[in-house]
Parts: structure tokens; C-alpha cells; sequence
């Protein structure tokens, strides 16, 4: 049986350092980083590793209208959400995972794209 991508990065606690240096990222970005004044960045790890597990493969999951739901009051536009898969992206290869691996992620991302950018 083929390991998912969750799988072969070592499941949550891989998965859950990958999210922690990723907003650590995401919170010096002048771009993104005023969408998270005033967040419990303890919850927003913890949602944001099972979303990221999810698009891994892992267990956890989380529907289309979900991720409407938490994002459309936010207006993310596209320059936005291009700053937030650039910042995956780079947290992705210093974290040594190899680029089939962040190909995947960053493809799986996009497929959600339309559920999280408002315009």
C-alpha cells in the first residue's frame, strides 16, 4: 500500500511544525500578517494542521463550504492568496520537503482557491 504524503513526512507533529513555521512567516508578512491581529494563533495552529494534514491525505478534513464559511468575511483577494501559497511554498523547502511533495501540496491548495478568495 502507497504512504499518503501525510504519511511520509511523519504525520501530525511533522505536519504541526510545518504550520507553526509557516505563521511564524505569515505573521512578518505585510501582506497577510494584519488578517491575524487579534487571532488565537494556538487555535488557528491547530485548525490550520488539520487542514494541512487533510491536503496531505491525513485524516482530518474539511468541506468546501466550510472553508467559505471561515474565510468569506476576511475579503481575500488574489494577491493575497498568492502571498500565503508563496510563503507555503517556502516554508515547505526549508523544512526539506522535496518539490514533487510541495508540487502536490501546492496543488491541492489551489483547488480551494475559489473557496477562499472573496474577489
Amino acid at each position: 500500500m502507497t504512504q499518503s504524503v501525510f504519511q511520509q513526512l511523519g504525520g501530525f507533529k511533522a505536519v504541526s511544525g510545518i504550520v507553526m513555521e509557516f505563521y511564524e512567516r505569515v505573521l512578518d508578512s505585510d501582506i497577510v500578517g494584519d488578517f491575524f491581529d487579534g487571532i488565537d494563533m494556538p487555535q488557528m495552529i491547530d485548525h490550520q494542521t488539520k487542514f494541512v494534514a487533510s491536503l496531505l491525505g491525513g485524516p482530518a478534513s474539511y468541506t468546501n463550504e466550510q472553508l467559505r464559511k471561515a474565510h468569506q468575511h476576511l475579503s481575500i483577494n488574489a494577491e493575497q492568496f498568492n502571498e500565503i501559497c508563496k510563503i507555503l511554498d517556502g516554508t515547505l523547502a526549508d523544512q526539506g520537503i522535496g518539490p514533487d511533495e510541495r508540487k502536490f501540496v501546492e496543488e491541492e491548495f489551489e483547488k480551494r482557491r475559489s473557496f477562499i478568495v472573496s474577489h
